[in-house]
């Protein structure tokens, strides 16, 4: 039951930092600036640690997600290795490197498609949202 709570919790705080991106408010009238990077760095973040705690909770419960070439783990590190593995997979799924040492499985699969379309479509809503600011 913690499972399902803690899943639905970070499903939705990735679609309020998502929301952000929708919800009108004036930024700056530059387009570059400090604070539209720090607010663009900050969503990625959020989208990278959410994706990364969803592959890491599911590999911890059973459901296998991605496989990885080489696993070394000492056994009272499981947790850590599991979460900092996760969140890699989650880093190079959303900026689309894919260096080719995890690989999707099962599940896993739909999750990372779901991932890569949120990384590509990020920067575009950013960009039309300055530009649609700027405007009015």
């Amino acid at each position: 039951m913690f499972f399902y709570f803690l899943l639905a919790m970070i499903i939705f705080f990735i679609m309020m930092s998502l929301r952000t991106l929708f919800v009108p408010y004036r930024l700056k009238e530059k387009w570059v600036s400090f604070e539209n990077f720090l607010y663009l760095f900050f969503v990625y973040i959020t989208i990278m640690i959410g994706f990364g705690l969803i592959y890491t909770l599911l590999q911890l419960n059973g459901v296998q997600v991605y496989n990885e070439s080489q696993q070394i783990y000492a056994s009272s590190l499981h947790f850590l290795d599991e979460l900092q593995t996760g969140i890699y997979f989650s880093g190079i799924t959303l900026f689309s490197v894919g260096f080719g040492d995890l690989t999707p499985i099962g599940l896993g699969r739909l999750i990372v498609v779901i991932e890569a379309l949120i990384g590509y479509t990020i920067p575009a809503a950013f960009v039309a949202r300055a530009v649609l600011d700027l405007e009015s």
